[in-house]
């Protein structure tokens, strides 16, 4: 198939799940993963003082923890990361856009119960995702 795979995370566990579910997809069908991290605002804030101040942003954050996953996966795969700025489901799509990606991994937390009434990332992105989308099982994790 080839291609490329979308997996969106937030530093939980089961967001690691799906993305480790995302590696298995993408080995299997020699595709490359995009690990993707939503962040809503442009917050700045300065840390220190004098000469010794570091600047940290909502998508510096987001991007670190996109970067972690990125880096904790292996598994023989080409690996990329990126922020994007939106809530997680339209910043998924955002990203699926971008990279003209064939498939868009979530994991399926909050789709039982009272979640599944409130909505879920999963829900959105299959209701209005540009191609095709793996809902990994990871009620297990956490």
């Amino acid at each position: 198939m080839s291609g490329i795979i979308v997996v969106g995370v937030d530093g939980s566990g089961t967001a690691k799940k799906a993305a480790e579910s995302a590696r298995d997809l993408a080995a299997a069908l020699d595709a490359s993963l995009h690990v993707v991290s939503a962040f809503d605002s442009d917050r700045t804030e300065i840390f220190g003082s004098g000469s010794d101040q570091w600047i940290v942003s909502d998508a510096d954050a987001a991007e670190h923890v996109a970067r972690t996953v990125a880096e904790s996966l292996g598994g023989g795969v080409k690996v990329t990361y990126s922020a994007a700025r939106g809530r997680p489901a339209d910043a998924l799509i955002k990203e699926a856009v971008r990279m003209e990606a064939r498939i868009i991994v979530v994991g399926n937390r909050r789709m039982q119960g009272i979640g599944r009434v409130l909505g879920s990332v999963a829900n959105s992105v299959a209701h209005n995702a540009p191609c095709d989308v793996y809902i990994a099982n990871t009620y297990d994790a956490d």
